[in-house]
């Protein structure tokens, strides 16, 4: 098969995880001719050593550092867009999202965090295609509060609430049902996680834990069946483990974390995972949660280091999804959808918040985004026809 999926790898330490997930591809046969793994990284790394480690896995692949990113702006004519990618920031997997949409032949994305494994009993890759291929019968999740908790099957054990889940949405009313998912309709497929729980700084610190990781701990008996969330509800979106299909890129822009005036972090993946619920509610799609699960071996760092990231954007977290819930709703495309919510963020009065200008700041980014991708789209289609 020809190449058709980009494997984004956001790393600075960890890069070698990726021999384990191509091992997996290989033990289970999956068409490792399909990956190009895309490396993001920083000018302080080694990408000499990350760019050796592909060719001795033979496996497709790219390294961008800081310059290299910087050189592939102005080679493609959107340097004026540099600055929607932030500097050292988790978020500069919106890098491999540009990459993507500037070839054309990308038709599936991944996301992998480098502090991930994939378990040796799965077909990492083959399940995320599958997820996206599903059409059937699966479980829907709702709950009184809008919100879903993805940790919520095992929820009255561990009392796990992960990264970026409204404090004001906890102790929901959970109500499980089963919907039916036609061909196409599925368009990101979100893997969970075993060991270190995906939680924020502050619930870190209630489970009694200074390393940055959980005291409390995730296995496999923590999870059931494969859901999705109902429509009209939210659930958080953690890139770790994910796989989606190229249509949604407009609209799953990792938000312009930690380089910022306001010193907020930690929200990217999270704040795009509510944009992308909104789109998919709009649009009549779903994002698939569950399978395959991946082992977190998040490093000990500092809890307050987190925290100090986390609470900049804690109240703006809490009341962001309200102001989107209703926006969007004639949108067409996930551009549409996606443009519709960054307009009124970026138009809107939010001075009742703290840091409340940083919500007019990430809607201004959401349409810088836009046109960024258009910019993208008119110099690949006037290459195109300078071949033809």
């Amino acid at each position: 098969m020809e190449t058709d999926t980009c494997v984004i790898v956001p790393t600075i330490r960890e890069y070698d995880c990726l021999r384990s997930y191509v091992e997996n591809a290989r033990t289970y046969g999956f068409d490792l001719s399909r990956l190009h793994f895309l490396l993001v990284t920083e000018d302080f790394c080694d990408a000499d050593e990350m760019e050796a480690m592909l060719d001795d896995l033979e496996v497709s692949g790219e390294v961008f550092d800081g310059t290299r990113r910087e050189e592939w702006y102005a080679d493609h004519d959107v340097a004026e867009f540099s600055h929607v990618v932030p500097a050292a920031s988790h978020a500069e997997t919106s890098f491999g999202l540009l990459y993507m949409w500037a070839n054309e032949e990308f038709e599936y994305g991944f996301f992998i965090d480098d502090d991930t494994l994939p378990h040796d009993d799965v077909d990492f890759f083959g399940t995320h295609m599958d997820n996206l291929a599903f059409a059937g019968e699966i479980e829907e999740v709702a709950s009184d509060e809008q919100w879903v908790n993805v940790l919520y099957q095992n929820a009255d054990e561990h009392g796990l609430y992960p990264r970026g889940y409204p404090y004001a949405a906890m102790d929901e009313t959970i109500e499980t049902g089963t919907t039916e998912i036609g061909s196409g309709e599925v368009v990101a497929s979100q893997g969970l996680w075993t060991n270190v729980p995906d939680l924020d700084a502050v619930r870190i610190l209630m489970d009694g834990d200074l390393e940055g990781q959980a005291e409390t701990r995730t296995s496999r008996d923590d999870f059931g069946e494969d859901f999705v969330a109902a429509r009209e509800n939210y659930l958080t979106v953690c890139s770790m483990n994910l796989a989606f299909r190229r249509e949604v890129i407009p609209a799953f822009y990792q938000l312009p974390m930690d380089d910022n005036a306001w010193d907020v972090g930690r929200f990217d993946d999270i704040w795009s995972g509510v944009f992308l619920k909104r789109a998919c509610d709009v649009l009549g799609t779903q994002i698939y949660n569950g399978a395959p699960l991946c082992e977190h071996n998040k490093a000990p760092r500092s809890t307050f280091d987190d925290l100090n990231n986390e609470v900049p954007g804690l109240e703006l977290n809490e009341h962001l999804w309200e102001l989107i819930d209703e926006v969007g709703d004639d949108a067409d495309s996930y551009a549409e959808a996606f443009e519709a919510m960054g307009r009124e963020l970026a138009r809107g009065d939010w001075d009742e918040f703290t840091n409340g200008d940083f919500l007019t700041h990430v809607g201004e980014y959401m349409l810088d985004w836009l046109d960024c991708l258009d910019a993208l789209e008119a110099r690949r289609t006037a290459t195109v026809d300078r071949r033809v």
